[in-house]
């Protein structure tokens, strides 16, 4: 069975290096959540009866019922890797969502002073037709702003997925993906409580 993911160390430098955000939310996914089916079917327990040669005398065209995931470790499963691994993709992105909105960009002096030198340039046009033309650079924090949005929500159609397969095979109905996970944290935070008194 995988194991969530470890939460990177936070700095603003892991925020604007959008490689290395992109890669720990895909590395992150790709364990728990693209891999979901395998992850489950890891919990069932391993029949008892044996094998029986019945079973492939005729033909199937759908596959049997699925065998039933033991409640408990369904439970376990989704406490101590599924939403621990959704909480710490969640902490990555609130955390880069405030670096985005944080207004002193460590490179808007650098890009203003670019700026004034660029408009003050003169090139002669018959040399170089495009030298007219200025096109400033988007602000690193429009662009992690932009970065995380889509990321939020390409992490909301992935929960919706992966939380259906966990509905379907540990029995669940009824209960959103959100719910469930609010129900952790709520469960988390008061543990945490108790271990601090």
């Amino acid at each position: 069975m995988s194991q969530p993911s470890n939460k990177p160390f936070l700095t603003p430098q892991f925020c604007f290096n959008e490689t290395a955000l992109r890669d720990f939310l895909r590395l992150s996914r790709v364990a728990i959540d693209d891999s979901i089916v395998q992850n489950l079917n890891a919990l069932i327990t391993p029949a008892r009866a044996g094998f029986d040669p019945l079973s492939t005398a005729e033909r199937q065209t759908r596959p049997p019922n699925r065998r039933p995931i033991d409640p408990e470790a369904c439970q376990a499963f989704k406490d101590n890797v599924l939403f621990q691994s959704w909480q710490t993709r969640s902490d990555v992105l609130a955390y880069c969502a405030g670096v985005a909105l944080n207004p002193e960009d460590p490179d808007l002096i650098a890009r203003e002073a670019e700026s004034a030198k660029e408009r003050e340039r003169v090139v002669d046009e018959r040399l170089d037709p495009y030298s007219g033309r200025f096109f400033p650079r988007e602000a690193r924090t429009e662009s992690l702003a932009y970065l995380i949005r889509n990321e939020r929500g390409v992490e909301g159609i992935i929960r919706a997925r992966t939380w259906g397969l966990v509905q379907e095979r540990c029995g669940e109905v009824g209960v959103g993906w959100e719910e469930a996970l609010n129900k952790w944290r709520a469960t988390q935070e008061g543990s945490r409580e108790t271990d601090l008194r």
